[in-house]
């Protein structure tokens, strides 16, 4: 149960109305705290906490429209406690201790680090995971149809689709291509599962990689200062929140340079980027709000498989093909699921705005 601090003394006021403050102060937390039946909380309002490295567009609304189509209300069934590292991955276990000690009833933890984070924190508060790459290798679950822990959600898979990033790239550089791979040594635990599949699937293809740090916006332009002195061909982003949420500076500097380049998230190539390869992490959030539903109607996390993504995006973004001087081969715009391009122009006839159609 939550302490609640005590309530200072007002200057000037007399002791009997402060012991009444305090009284109702008192009474009206304990009317609000969880309720014991049978050894289980029970609450009114259920209590989330959502734990993120970074603010990833659309994720928390996501997740809230997840909840409200099972039928949940924010403020009369559930409220959320936000909790953002803001990109600084090593906060997420000081704000996962802060949910802990606000005895929420589950914890969200969007993608590898968080749920470690929440994992190292509490044995018993359920964990509800999004997008983590590997949930039995970094022993959050013991295996995927039988977590056996507390900790249950989804998967993403994403470093096993390095390989097709590659893929996308080679089709449109010359085969001994020198690629700048962009990565963030904050995010441990994922990166470096990535820089290794990277690191395999480069060599079989004949690439020379070059791997540049970029931990926060400030070092987006020296990162490319670099990319640009070893004269690369192209760029690879790795998946990552805190690059997530700076893909606009990191596509804007692509395109000055004339660098295709491709990232592991729908958002890259909608901010700019010339392509995306990845699972739609914003439907692994949705499917943690039907994880969430069934744990407060009392499921397990134990019980409950971890699900892995069955769709994978390819996104073309045709208005950065255009800006870059490329024309895109056939058989890459076959295999994409979205293309990008420029439908209409703005209120101001300034800018073209983006719009999807359906590949070829």
């Amino acid at each position: 149960m939550t302490d609640h601090p005590a309530v200072a003394p007002a200057a000037g006021g007399s002791g009997d109305r402060v012991n009444r403050r305090a009284f109702v102060t008192g009474l009206g937390a304990l009317l609000a705290a969880p309720r014991v039946a049978g050894g289980e909380k029970v609450r009114a309002v259920a209590s989330i906490g959502f734990l993120t490295p970074s603010d990833l567009p659309g994720i928390r609304e996501r997740f809230r429209e997840g909840l409200h189509t099972l039928g949940h209300v924010e403020n009369q069934t559930f409220m959320i406690e936000y909790r953002s590292a803001h990109g600084r991955f090593d906060e997420l276990p000081m704000l996962a201790s802060e949910l802990v000690r606000l005895d929420v009833d589950v914890i969200v933890a969007f993608v590898t680090q968080a749920a470690l984070a929440a994992k190292r924190v509490t044995p018993t508060i359920p964990i509800v995971m999004i997008g983590v790459a590997d949930p039995v290798g970094v022993g959050l679950v013991a295996s995927l149809a039988r977590p056996g822990g507390n900790v249950t959600g989804t998967s993403s898979i994403a470093t096993d689709l390095v390989g097709k990033q590659f893929e996308a790239l080679k089709d449109i550089v010359r085969p001994s291509a020198k690629v700048a791979v962009l990565w963030n040594p904050a995010n441990a635990v994922f990166q470096a599962a990535e820089r290794k599949q990277a690191e395999a699937v480069g060599r079989s293809l004949g690439m020379r990689l070059r791997f540049v740090e970029v931990r926060s916006d400030d070092e987006v332009d020296r990162a490319f200062a670099t990319v640009s002195a070893e004269a690369s061909d192209a760029v690879m982003v790795f998946a990552d929140p805190l690059l997530a949420q700076i893909g606009s500076r990191i596509t804007q500097q692509a395109t000055q340079r004339h660098l295709p380049s491709v990232g592991a998230l729908r958002a890259y190539a909608e901010a700019g980027g010339l392509m995306a390869y990845g699972p739609n992490y914003s439907d692994l959030t949705w499917r943690a709000a039907y994880y969430v539903d069934k744990i407060l109607k009392g499921a397990k996390p134990a019980d409950l498989p971890v699900e892995q993504p069955t769709k994978f995006e390819l996104v073309i973004n045709l208005k950065t093909a255009k800006a870059l001087g490329l024309t895109l081969p056939p058989s890459l715009l076959l295999r994409a699921d979205q293309v990008i391009e420029c439908q209409r122009i703005d209120e101001e006839g300034k800018a073209c705005r983006l719009g999807y159609r359906p590949s070829p």
